[in-house]
This record gives structure tokens, C-alpha cells and sequence, in this order.
């Protein structure tokens, strides 16, 4: 299974899913950024995959994180890096230990929005040796011009790009196990369209 995700050695990094940045995203419908992201943080808990949490600025426009994001990890919530204004959170060298601390090796990112705050660290990871996958529908851009550039530079560079689905049932690998169940459950309640 060369190249598959996994949960024991993958880590979950959220970028910047302030509540002022979010409503910069024009490219694809916000709610469907946040109950993506909510998904994805419900995958991580489930699995035991370890967090990142980051934001920047959160006393300016940016404001705090979503607040379901302190109720479902409040760990991750409570040690996240606090930006003071540095866009690539890689370059932040808070974040970048924190995410060396994690000892994993595959990446799963999503940042709000993904032609500045996704597009940058994502591919200053997969230099440095990580597999990344990163997480379309959780993540946003003001401008579909934007994104659509963002998504080329980041693919040209071996950023393998991604959906929620998708990836949540790459680290499922059997929806009939436990975990997997519970992982189902999320997918039908949170993630697809209404069915009927």
C-alpha cells in the first residue's frame, strides 16, 4: 500500500480556519468549508491521528479559529501556534516543530484560504521529504483564478490534492471495522450531499 495514508502515520495540520479569513472564500460555498473541516477534525479524533492547529492574527479581521474546532480538540486547540503575522505558517518555526514533534511523516493540510495560506507551506513540506495530501473542500480562495494557480503550483510540485471523502476513506481502509463505522457515520451525517 505504497503512497496510501494511514492513521498511525499521518498528522492532521489546519491552517488559519479563522472565522474573518473563512469569509474570504468565494471559490466554493463556506459551509461546505466548514463542515469539511469539521469532518476532518471528527477523522482525526476518531483515529488518534495527532493535530496542528494554527491561526494568525486572531485579534485582527482574522478573528479566532471556529469554535467547534476548541470543542472537538481542545489539546490541539490549547497548544496551537499563534501566528504573529508570518503568511507561510512552515516558516513559522513554532509550527514547524510542532509538526517535527509529531514524528509523522504524511501530511494532510487544510488552510483557509488555499492561494495564501495553504499553497506555501503544503509545498515547503514536500521539499523537505513529506508526503502531503491537501484537502480541496476544506479548504478556500477569494478568487477562482486564484485557486485554480494555487492547485497548479502546488500539484507541479508534488502536493497531492485531494476531498474530504476521499481521503477520509483512505484512512478508514475498512468501513466495517469499529472506526471505520464511526467514520461512515460522519461521511453520511457531515460530508455527502442529503441523500433523498
Amino acid at each position: 500500500m505504497k503512497g496510501l495514508f494511514t492513521a498511525q502515520d499521518a498528522a492532521l495540520l489546519l491552517i488559519d480556519h479563522q472565522i474573518g479569513t473563512m469569509q474570504l472564500i468565494k471559490n466554493i460555498l463556506l459551509e461546505t468549508v466548514r463542515r469539511n473541516t469539521i469532518a476532518l477534525a471528527k477523522t482525526a479524533k476518531i483515529l488518534n491521528i495527532p493535530v496542528i492547529l494554527t491561526s494568525s492574527q486572531e485579534e485582527n479581521l482574522q478573528g479566532p479559529l471556529i469554535p467547534e474546532l476548541a470543542t472537538l480538540l481542545p489539546e490541539a486547540f490549547a497548544s496551537r501556534i499563534k501566528r504573529a503575522g508570518i503568511v507561510n505558517a512552515w516558516a513559522d518555526a513554532n509550527f514547524k516543530a510542532a509538526v517535527e514533534a509529531t514524528g509523522r511523516k504524511s501530511l494532510i493540510m487544510a488552510g483557509v484560504t488555499t492561494d495564501v495560506c495553504l499553497v506555501y507551506p503544503s509545498i515547503n513540506a514536500v521539499q523537505e521529504g513529506y508526503k502531503v495530501q491537501a484537502v480541496m473542500d476544506a479548504s478556500g480562495s477569494p478568487y477562482k483564478l486564484s485557486e485554480d494557480m494555487s492547485r497548479r503550483r502546488m500539484e507541479r510540485e508534488g502536493v497531492v490534492l485531494t476531498a474530504t471523502n476521499t481521503l477520509m476513506a483512505e484512512l478508514a481502509q475498512d468501513w466495517s471495522s469499529p472506526k471505520g463505522s464511526q467514520l461512515l457515520q460522519i461521511l453520511f451525517e457531515d460530508v455527502l450531499p442529503k441523500i433523498g
